[in-house]
């Protein structure tokens, strides 16, 4: 029996954190405390590499515990499949590696969860025998919860996924696969990435080095001092003069460009810390910085890895930086196959972001592989041009010998052009106990899906028609390579590192290109198509058109030479090429996480890594890419005036796990170099930001100061570019996820909103709304109340979202709901100053807050700061000074009190329409009728 882990201790014994899990029961699981006051604080400094990484453990536990426990709570809503069959499979080894393999049933009802939930690696699912709608259907069996972690995506043939059992419900399970009683997999959380936190922490990574790493143990020894000789240039070198200019054009401020410069020095110069921080308030620019920077790394041939906490910071940077390397480029794409984005496709979402398809891993993988292709692509295409040009008369001959030909059969196509998939599928039929269940042909479609497209290539290629003239035939035979040599010239200079195709090879493929455009159009006019004939009846078999332009012999010298020097890799299969591409890129961009890939076998160096959005990423999981091989520099971008990165747990949070590397280096008093230009806010919405989180550093660059950026979105003192709307009115609210509403000021913000949309109709001038709130349960109200506004025009959006999933957005007009209202003044985590810098920096014109004046006040918070600053500016205003907005309070408080008075259950289920327009009241306004 898995022992069961009663203490933080017992569980650090674990080699793997899915062990921990395991030994867990479900009372373990449900207990809330089960890790209270056995979860250290992280220090902020450290006296060796091991008691650095050992900080981190009982935190990641203690947060993982936690995960686990919310989403138990969440069960009745999570998805779930059926399980048709399970079977132990050939990895099976216990007592700990309890590896089965699971099918799925196909099911066709409409039930809610059945069906549409395909479990995935690195999902921790739950078992039971009844469809669960409580924590406890979870629990058949004593009391433990019978988990697994899935290793790994779908088999394509057998639709067989491989999961690792826990102990427990290897013991309790009955091996009748085919006839055993009803099993549901529930979905419960992804680990993906707390389980590669656990293996970056145990140094459990291919080549991982500790270089940095050793280096922010403490405050570094040579901080920040002035080089001269390297300050001057001298020790740049030729190439960084250039790169001097490339920053100039980038259209940079002083302190963008400064901060640009400074990380490039540290390339050169060995006087300093290798690291730098790049601060970076809200609206500085930072994107734009750190994209600057990339391109600079890149012109320099310096290996980077670009990193964030989210996919969405990822592709920020990464769009930022294809628009940069676009504009600059002289030849069409040529040079993007030195940049490789990487990540979930799906959850990346790499076509709603223009042009990204060019550096995204995924789809140049693609590419690449139909140009490798040995029998339909690039090589091919080039030899059979060349033939054609060199002698179309024997060219002709073949094709009249070849017309009754038979076309190479499937099978032979791949094992001539493929010969790993022969032995893969060899190899699958050994692993099949039984019979096996496809054949190769089935086996190639399922698996290697690309082979039978090009498979279909080559068969259309080979599809001669029967009795072309001699002028037919080299024509289609010319348009189709022509057509094909065009697709894989520009897959090449798109797609290839430059490093494997120089720049004279692709001066020399752009030639082709304007040589074959220019034949495509002398092929249709009428005096060449005459002279081909007229050469044809003297048995002179050549292109008359190209003797006519003097072009044929340049394009047979220039593809001769491409053939000669363009070396392509062997690669065929999908795994090889994505490696040929991490390998070969100059600069590389993934979340912090899906670095982890970058561990493998034969990997070049990094040399430096730039972390964006630094201080909301915890420490823990900046390990990952920390420890990449050969890494010698180390830039961290981000703002620790903004919020950290979220922590479920406030064991955890207590232990402050959410700190990021940012935070905790400029607590040890790490210089920070400063952006400090905001190009986002009006004036009056950045003074008080500037004033309280930046010491006043942060100035207004000169758009945001321009008349033409005051916009008014609506008439009225409380709708200026910065306003305190005071309701005192406002009724707080717990709700049964223990989170707060405030239905006063919901009602208040849907009367705005409405005013708002009325505005647009009117004027037809683009606008966008951003409504925030802290609370889950008031996002939820306002949701409610606002989604008739919320409908799809990309000329009027609604968007309402936590504090937390505002973060790095921007919108117009920013409304934020603070939702407390008490007479005690308590405020709760709405006195974190991280959440209040984050929701009034969001808005580019207009900020309105919605709250309760003296109960902020009270609360001895940042927030009694900005009412103040408010009153101070007269920016404060009462909501009853604005007769709409009144009535829409006034007509709030009444439904309020027929909601929460158990006296008026009768009532409970009308709406204010209903009975407004009831015959059984006064036909009276409804303000009227209450008096």
């Amino acid at each position: 029996m898995e022992k069961r882990c009663y203490t933080m201790e017992e569980c650090l014994r674990h080699a793997r954190l899915i062990d921990v899990v395991f030994s867990w029961t479900l009372d373990d699981i449900l207990n809330e405390n089960l890790f209270n006051y056995q979860v250290p604080k992280i220090p902020k400094k450290f006296y060796s590499i091991n008691h650095y990484m050992n900080s981190f453990f009982p935190a990641l536990i203690e947060e993982t515990h936690c995960d686990l426990y919310s989403s138990l709570l969440s069960v009745p809503q999570a998805s779930f499949c059926e399980i048709r069959t399970m079977e132990t499979s050939k990895e099976f080894d216990p007592p700990y590696d309890l590896f089965y393999k699971i099918s799925l049933k196909n099911v066709t009802d409409e039930v809610y969860g059945v069906g549409k939930y395909e479990p995935e690696a690195g999902d921790l699912i739950a078992f039971t025998n009844i469809r669960p709608k409580s924590p406890d259907d979870l629990s058949r069996v004593k009391r433990y919860c019978h988990m697994a972690y899935v290793c790994g995506s779908k088999d394509e043939f057998t639709d067989e996924i491989s999961i690792l059992l826990s102990m427990e419900m290897h013991n309790n399970f009955d091996l009748r696969s085919n006839e055993a009683q009803k099993l549901y997999a529930v979905y419960l959380v992804n680990m993906i990435t707390n389980v590669r936190i656990w293996k970056s922490l145990n140094s459990e990574m291919e080549g991982s080095s500790l270089n940095i790493i050793k280096k922010v143990l403490q405050p570094y020894s040579r901080m920040e001092q002035n080089c001269d000789t390297c300050l001057s240039g001298m020790n740049f070198g030729q190439s960084y003069s250039g790169v001097k200019s490339l920053i100039e054009v980038q259209n940079l401020n002083k302190s963008q460009e400064d901060a640009v410069a400074s990380c490039l020095h540290m390339n050169k110069c060995h006087h300093n810390d290798p690291i730098k921080i790049i601060w970076g308030p809200p609206g500085t620019g930072k994107t734009t910085t750190v994209a600057s920077m990339l391109f600079c790394l890149l012109k320099l041939r310096i290996r980077t890895v670009t990193c964030a906490p989210t996919n969405t910071a990822v592709l920020a940077v990464a769009s930022r930086l294809h628009n940069i390397a676009k504009d600059s480029l002289e030849h069409g794409a040529y040079g993007l196959g030195d940049i490789v984005l990487f990540g979930n496709s799906k959850r990346m979402k790499i076509d709603s972001y223009k042009g990204l398809n060019e550096v995204f891993l995924d789809n140049r993988v693609d590419e690449l592989l139909c140009c490798f292709s040995p029998l339909t692509g690039w090589k091919n295409s080039l030899e059979s041009m060349i033939k054609l040009l060199k002698d179309p008369e024997e060219q002709y001959a073949l094709y009249k010998n070849r017309v009754n030909a038979e076309v190479m059969p499937f099978e032979e196509f791949v094992s001539e052009n493929y010969s790993h998939v022969k032995g893969s599928y060899f190899s699958y039929k050994k692993q099949c106990k039984y019979h096996c269940p496809v054949t190769m042909e089935e086996f190639v479609k399922k698996k290697y899906s690309y082979i039978v497209e090009q498979y279909d290539i080559y068969k259309d290629d080979e599809k001669l028609s029967v009795g072309m003239s001699m002028e037919h035939f080299l024509r289609q035979r010319f348009c189709l390579c022509g057509k094909k040599l065009k697709s894989f010239m520009t897959t090449l200079y798109t797609h290839l590192p430059t490093c494997l195709l120089p720049i004279n090879e692709v001066a020399k493929i752009f030639r082709v290109l304007e040589l074959l455009e220019s034949l495509e159009v002398s092929m249709n006019q009428s005096k060449q198509k005459q002279a081909f004939h007229e050469y044809c009846e003297d048995r002179k078999v050549i292109f008359a058109w190209f003797g006519w332009l003097s072009l044929e012999k340049e394009l047979l010298e220039t593809l001769c030479y491409l053939s000669e020097t363009i070396k392509l890799p062997r690669l065929t299969t999908k795994y090889g090429i994505s490696q040929f591409c991490l390998k070969n890129a100059c600069i590389l961009l993934c979340t912090a996480s899906s670095s982890s890939k970058l561990f493998t076998e034969g990997i070049k160096k990094v040399e430096f890594l730039v972390i964006d959005e630094a201080a909301q990423l915890k420490e823990c999981e900046s390990t990952i890419p920390l420890q990449l091989f050969g890494l010698k520099r180390c830039i961290l971008i981000g703002d620790e005036k903004q919020l950290p990165a979220m922590v479920k747990s406030k064991i955890a949070d207590r232990a402050e796990f959410g700190r990021s590397l940012f935070e905790r280096l400029v607590m040890l008093g790490y210089k920070k170099h400063m952006l400090n230009v905001q190009y986002r806010m009006h004036p009056s919405i950045s003074m008080f930001p500037s004033k309280e989180f930046y010491d006043k550093q942060l100035s207004d660059a000169e758009i945001v100061r321009e008349n033409s950026y005051n916009k008014r979105f609506l008439e009225g003192n409380l709708f200026g570019s910065y306003s305190f709307i005071n309701i005192s009115k406002g009724k707080e609210q717990c709700n049964h996820d223990h989170s707060l509403k405030n239905v006063i000021e919901a009602a208040a913000i849907c009367e705005i909103v409405g005013r708002l949309k009325k505005e647009f109709v009117r004027t037809k001038n683009k606008v966008s709304i951003g409504i925030i709130s802290p609370y889950k349960a008031q996002v939820h109200e306002i949701q409610e109340r606002v989604k008739q506004y919320m409908v799809s025009d990309p000329n009027f959006s609604v968007n309402v979202r936590s504090v937390d999933g505002f973060q790095g957005g921007e919108e117009d007009i920013i409304i934020i709901s603070t939702v407390r209202s008490n007479l005690s003044g308590k405020v709760g985590f709405l006195s974190n100053g991280q959440r209040a810098n984050v929701a009034i920096t969001r808005a580019r014109h207009c900020v309105w807050i919605i709250g309760n004046a003296s109960t902020l006040v009270n609360s001895n918070s940042v927030w009694r700061k900005i009412v103040c600053d408010a009153k101070e500016r007269k920016c404060f205003h009462n909501a009853d000074d604005d007769k709409k907005l009144n009535q829409a309070i006034e007509d709030a408080l009444f439904e309020f009190e027929l909601l929460d008075d158990d006296s008026a259950s009768a009532f409970n289920k009308l709406s204010m329409r209903d009975i407004s327009e009831s015959n059984t009241f006064s036909s009276k306004p409804l303000t009227l009728w209450r008096r």
